[in-house]
């Protein structure tokens, strides 16, 4: 028979009755009492832990099992808005009280982690987080993402990786949005972190992808700046070589290398994305098709000029004249293509489409290659060039 006793009431009673700003209790507290109550504060932690396996290991229906959970996490979630809240009272201002609030929120929190990694199964994780329960939460996340950014990694490509990935965290930790931070969404970055925080760059990296690639898209890390920072990395790596048929070898050993990594699909960094796995799987058939394409017309141009005629002329006809130079149109097209005002498959497809029709007073012919890989290197000059263009752009349709 199951146990009729309330198990929080330790905690319930300590922060409902003894700290409620309101009652006298918390001022007639004594150096031993607070003392004391440290003490058990751990102690009935660790009962509360037994007690819930206790009691879900002794139930045989998942319905069962999923009320008692869930009446659990709702119950420490509310003891946990309660404390915060009265933590802000006057009452409460004392070091010795505010310390002795500190640790009840600390085990709080960690026991509804306890419950979120344990039995994620029976909760309803796409319900929006308490906001209170959300500032403990981005204040333990930030904390962890402070460390993850102070790590000194060996490879290059990874401290270029770590820092953009820890500044997107940051901004979906730190969106003012809260109805877009669900339970899921809190586990979702706990986990990575942690797996961020326990990642060994030590590992030997024969392919391209690191393993801290490995680490990203195997937790589905659906970023679009991510994806970019993957894609625009391989198309440096092959667009360095000259020979069309070499490039195409090489994108087929990278593609190979990555129909061997694994994506859990069951979890996500952004639901509203597709799949990390299924958008890099269309970049790679794109360019690959892309290269094929440009290996035959390749080897027609040879045959057609050995045989004296004017090989396939594949340079668009009728261009227009930008008067920007290469370098501040790829900025524009970068910026574009980051704030998705131009939504193409992947940056290179937006690159490959339009620099192709554009010119410059000075050169006719652009490399979308060359154009694209400056844009990752601006000069200052450059940029607040840019900067004044698009406000006189900006004064102008004001005006209209």
């Amino acid at each position: 028979m199951m146990n009729i006793n309330y198990p929080l009431e330790w905690f319930d009673s300590l922060i409902l009755q003894t700290f409620d700003p309101l009652s006298t209790n918390i001022d007639s507290l004594t150096d031993s009492d607070i003392s004391v109550i440290n003490e058990n504060i751990s102690k009935e932690s660790i009962k509360i832990q037994v007690h819930l396996k206790n009691e879900v290991f002794s139930l045989k229906k998942k319905r069962h099992i999923r009320v008692t959970v869930r009446q659990y996490h709702s119950t420490l979630i509310f003891l946990l808005d309660s404390i915060i809240e009265n933590r802000t009272e006057r009452v409460l201002k004392s070091e010795k009280i505010r310390k002795l609030a500190d640790l009840l929120i600390s085990n709080l929190d960690f026991l509804i982690s306890f419950i979120e990694d344990r039995f994620s199964y029976y909760l309803s994780l796409d319900e929006r987080v308490p906001i209170t329960y959300l500032i403990v939460c981005r204040k333990e996340l930030a904390l962890k993402l402070q460390r993850i950014y102070k790590r000194s990694l060996s490879s290059e490509p990874d401290k270029l990786t770590i820092k953009r990935v820890v500044k997107l965290l940051q901004n979906a930790i730190e969106a003012d949005n809260g109805k877009k931070l669900t339970y899921r969404r809190i586990i979702y970055f706990r986990e990575l972190l942690k797996l961020l925080e326990e990642y060994n760059d030590n590992l030997e990296n024969p392919s391209i992808f690191t393993p801290l690639d490995e680490l990203l898209i195997d937790h589905n890390f659906n970023s679009v700046q991510y994806i970019s920072i993957l894609t625009e990395r391989m198309t440096e790596q092959i667009y360095r070589i000259e020979k069309q048929s070499a490039k195409l070898n090489l994108l087929l050993l990278y593609y190979k290398d990555f129909k061997q990594l694994h994506s859990n699909v069951k979890i996500t960094f952004d639901a509203s994305h597709q799949n990390i796995k299924d958008v890099l799987e269309n970049w790679f058939t794109s360019e690959i098709s892309f290269l094929q394409n440009r290996d035959e017309m390749e080897e027609l141009g040879n045959l057609l000029y050995k045989r004296n005629l004017n090989p396939l002329l594949t340079i668009p006809e009728n261009k227009i004249q930008c008067t920007l130079s290469s370098d501040q149109m790829g900025l524009i097209l970068r910026a574009t293509d980051e704030t998705r005002i131009l939504k193409a498959k992947s940056m290179t497809q937006v690159f490959k489409t339009i620099v192709p029709y554009l010119s410059t007073p000075f050169k006719s012919n652009l490399s979308y290659q060359s154009v694209r890989s400056k844009s990752y290197n601006p000069e200052e000059k450059d940029k607040e060039f840019v900067i004044k263009t698009l406000e006189k752009i900006i004064k102008h349709i004001k005006e209209y």
